[in-house]
């Protein structure tokens, strides 16, 4: 079967070309400007495709008749499916380019399709993707995927365009068609896949600092709003290609959303606990207000002075369109019964938004949140300079290397999955920094040998070497007098495997006279907090070496430096739920830590509670004790330190003193 395809290289098209590849015998025809062949080349390599599967017709569906007279006869009676994808979205455009693109591009491939048929042949069906917005901004009531035009409000140029392509299609095309409408397209529901920020992506970075500025436990108040029509990219693909494909379905158009969308409150809501924040308890019900008087208090909030001046600048403050915002309180109640209808029995169906959200999230943060703040010094002292980062896949060390890479030093990457490492490795590239993979299991003596070996041969020197990879336990001495291994093998990451690195460091760092390593402890070491006896032990041991070595090498021009850092919210305290309750730090305050030390070159540095904790325990200890005992028993065991599965969430929450001792005290681990 052979296929036409405009918009290929877009979002959707990717994955539509991905998906009617796997289609047996089938031929995908992409339609691509000549100037755009870098991307047709980047399509056929991301999708393996061979020359004979993946073809590209050049053209340019804003041109009259769209491609040479040579490529039409080429493909006349040839194709079975015309999908087009090609449009402008953009909700800043204007009206001359919605017009340009959406609306005389439309009408040039349905007139392409028509040209394409011939009387001996098989008429190809013409498949447009639309979108939700066709309903427009401001229609009240239920919306099906069987109405068209109901008399709705479409000033909007995206809005108007899309609505008005669609009469385009219904009207002009002269072989069959179908259209599908997709809602608020994200990513892929098992990857998390995505390549802009749109949609409820523009919450994201709003919902980043509720998350890294209010604490967890605290109830918030929003509101409900009105329904948002999410659907994974994936779903919207599938769905669409077996919709294609089935027979009689011509002259119908689809809806691919999700079945009973979440509201704009309770989508917020998902997505902050995807990101671990506070959690919203209550919505309040805006969408039930009447729609004039919704109309009366915008007419006249748009009278008040300045009011032009203050919309924009609150849309810039949030990072949020206008057109977004204003969307928040959508009253349009979408109904897929064409869709529910072609997919039944498929197994096709789309998932709710709480099961994915969460996969969204991992990739927004790592793929897309790539703003990270660094010094203009930073700039001057990296720039060219060698970094090796241990556990430099997630958390700490990734942010580190994100800053540091930003910065122009050459990071050397190290961690124990390839595939994980690889793809953070990805992530800088695409930043602009320049990252190096070095897959390790740092609890093997002979791999950290290895990897030391190659990345001297690479690079022949290191400057800076970061020691962050490391392992917590959080169990008491009496829940762990049958589990010796977990204080051996956190003693060998934590302590033998960041010495080894160091010793097989340290010669060539020597002999340039020149490096600086850089040591990430615990405030745990400071502070001796109990249920703590394993991994503090192992990074204390780290801290003593370190204390010894320091004057051996200090005539070597060699700095030592020792991070106790505080409790930091990373994947390594995720299954720990009480962790939801105490103050932390975020993985960009931890990796400012880390430029401050490569910057200032201090002998260690610790958080003022940390220190205070120090000089507590020299002059007090005893007293210190008495009150270490106390919090132990306000904070409960983990489930898993427990041994008892069928633990509720609630019992590993702290207790309201525990939870004040926690905002008075933040930083150490509970």
């Amino acid at each position: 079967m052979n296929y036409l395809v405009t918009g290929a290289t877009g979002f959707i098209g990717r994955f539509l070309i991905e998906k009617l590849l796997e289609r047996r015998g089938a031929t995908v025809y992409v339609l691509m400007r000549r100037a755009s062949a870098d991307r047709f080349a980047g399509l056929r390599e991301r999708l393996g495709a061979t020359d004979t599967q993946l073809v590209p017709v050049w053209g340019d569906i804003t041109r009259r008749g769209v491609i040479d007279s040579e490529a039409l006869t080429h493909l006349t009676g040839r194709i079975d499916h015309v999908f087009h994808l090609a449009a402008v979205y953009d909700m800043s455009m204007s009206d001359a380019q919605a017009n340009r693109v959406n609306n005389e591009g439309t009408a040039n491939i349905v007139a392409l399709a028509g040209a394409l048929a011939n009387e001996a042949a098989t008429k190809p069906c013409f498949h447009h993707v639309s979108s939700v917005a066709i309903a427009g901004a401001d229609y009240q009531g239920v919306f099906t995927d069987q109405m068209f035009d109901e008399g709705q409000t479409v000033r909007h140029p995206y809005y108007r365009t899309k609505f008005q392509s669609e009469g385009i299609v219904r009207e002009h095309c002269k072989v069959p068609w179908r259209v599908y409408r997709p809602g608020m397209v994200v990513g892929h529901s098992e990857t998390g896949e995505m390549d802009k920020v749109d949609g409820p992506y523009y919450f994201f970075k709003p919902i980043k600092r509720i998350r890294d500025n209010i604490p967890k436990w605290l109830p918030l108040v929003g509101i409900e709003g009105g329904q948002m029509p999410v659907a994974p990219v994936d779903y919207v693909v599938d769905a669409m290609v077996h919709i294609a494909h089935k027979k009689n379905l011509d002259g119908k158009a689809f809806f691919l959303i999700q079945h009973e969308p979440p509201s704009a409150g309770r989508m917020l809501r998902i997505f902050l606990r995807a990101a671990h924040g506070p959690d919203i308890v209550r919505n309040l019900p805006t969408h039930e207000w009447p729609a004039s008087i919704e109309h009366q208090l915008k007419r006249l909030a748009s009278s008040l002075p300045l009011a032009e001046w203050m919309e924009k600048r609150l849309s810039k403050t949030l990072g949020v369109p206008l057109s977004i915002l204003g969307y928040v309180n959508n009253r349009a109640v979408f109904d897929d019964v064409n869709t529910r209808a072609a997919l039944k029995g498929s197994g096709i169906h789309c998932p709710p938004l709480a099961d994915y959200a969460e996969t969204l999230w991992r990739f927004w943060e790592m793929h897309m949140d790539c703003d990270v703040h660094v010094p203009e010094a930073l700039l001057r002292r990296m720039n060219g300079k060698v970094v090796v980062i241990t556990g430099a896949s997630s958390g700490i060390g990734f942010m580190a290397a994100k800053k540091l890479a930003r910065a122009g030093a050459k990071v050397c990457m190290v961690a124990r999955t390839p595939e994980k490492l690889e793809e953070t490795r990805h992530i800088i590239q695409k930043m602009g920094g320049e990252a190096f993979a070095y897959p390790c299991d740092l609890n093997k003596i002979e791999a950290i040998d290895e990897c030391t070996r190659q990345i001297l041969v690479d690079h022949h020197h290191v400057d800076v070497l970061i020691n962050n990879a490391g392992h917590s336990i959080r169990r008491s001495v009496f829940e762990s007098l049958n589990r010796f291994h977990d204080y051996e093998r956190t003693m060998q990451l934590n302590y033998f495997g960041a010495i080894r690195m160091i010793f097989n460091l340290l010669p060539s760092m020597a002999k340039r006279r020149a490096g600086h390593i850089i040591n990430i402890s615990s405030i745990g070491c400071l502070t001796n907090v109990p249920r703590f006896s394993a991994y503090v032990a192992s990074k204390s041991a780290l801290d003593a070496f370190s204390r010894c070595l320091s004057p051996e090498v200090a005539s070597r021009n060699i700095n030592l430096t020792t991070i106790y850092m505080p409790l930091v919210r990373t994947p390594m305290i995720a299954p720990t739920k009480i962790y939801d309750y105490v103050p932390t730090l975020t993985p960009e305050q931890a990796g400012d830590m880390i430029v401050a030390a490569i910057l200032e070159k201090p002998k260690r540095i610790a958080s003022p509670l940390g220190t205070t904790a120090q000089i507590s325990y020299a002059l007090w200890p005893k007293v210190n004790d008495f009150v270490l005992h106390k919090a132990f028993h306000m904070f409960p065991s983990s489930k898993a330190a427990r041994g008892r599965k069928g633990l509720r969430e609630a019992d590993e929450k702290p207790n309201i003193p525990g939870r004040v001792l926690a905002a008075l005290l933040p930083g150490p681990y509970w």
